[in-house]
């Protein structure tokens, strides 16, 4: 399939409510064509990866070829430069957190781009840091304790970011990080109790991570101690 094809497919499956109902969850509508998640999910379901076609479908600009464009992309294609290309055009947390949790974080250089865009000012390139985090704790199985002890400094180094965008990611990772083993449980209930006496947005963060981190079908889990 060309992207013509798949640009028409979207357009066929589009329409003037689910356009407008991508207002309730922040993401703009004048870039949209107004098809569901679940029928785009549908379309790539099954395909073969093809990064020509993903890059096609990224120049479009639209959000629902953007996704389209996440979805079928091969992460063994993607380059650095492309990755730091993409993330500077995101625009809402929508296109960042597919981007994060179905191709990025399986690029083999995701955890270098962790610690690079939690530095950046832009709202959405930090997001992106923060759901790589997120997705990375779920995705890499391999991941030693050590990358994600590095994650959660960075967490608590942003956690009193005054944005909602950014703040909801950072407390996502912190959780997730603490979901991981008992070790990281521990280190990430510590961060947390650190937080709980800053700012109040990282107040919030922390409230929200020691809510979670200590619930006990959470500490079974682990077999640690509460």
């Amino acid at each position: 399939m060309g992207v013509t094809q798949a640009l028409r497919w979207l357009e066929s499956e589009a329409t003037e409510a689910d356009r407008l109902g991508l207002k309730r969850y922040g993401i703009p509508m004048d870039r949209a064509i107004g098809v569901p998640m679940g029928k785009m999910l549908g379309w790539a379901k099954g395909r073969p990866k093809d990064h020509a076609l993903a890059e096609a479908l990224w120049a479009d600009g639209r959000y629902e070829a953007r996704t389209l464009a996440l979805l079928i992309e091969d992460p063994a294609a993607v380059t650095p430069a492309q990755m730091d290309a993409w993330t500077a055009a995101f625009d809402n947390w929508a296109i960042c957190d597919t981007a994060c949790f179905r191709l990025f974080d399986r690029a083999p250089f995701a955890w270098d781009k962790v610690a690079d865009y939690a530095t950046r000012d832009e709202e959405f390139v930090r997001r992106a840091a923060f759901a790589l985090i997120w997705a990375l704790s779920i995705h890499d199985k391999a991941a030693p304790d050590a990358h994600f002890l590095d994650a959660l400094a960075l967490c608590e180094a942003h956690a009193d970011d005054p944005r909602p965008m950014v703040r909801k990611a950072v407390s996502m990772a912190l959780r997730a990080t603490g979901k991981r083993n008992a070790r990281l449980n521990m280190a990430a209930r510590e961060t947390a109790a650190r937080l709980a006496t800053g700012s109040k947005p990282a107040a919030t963060t922390a409230r929200e991570a020691q809510r979670e981190l200590t619930a006990p079908k959470l500490l079974t889990r682990l077999g640690c101690k509460g």
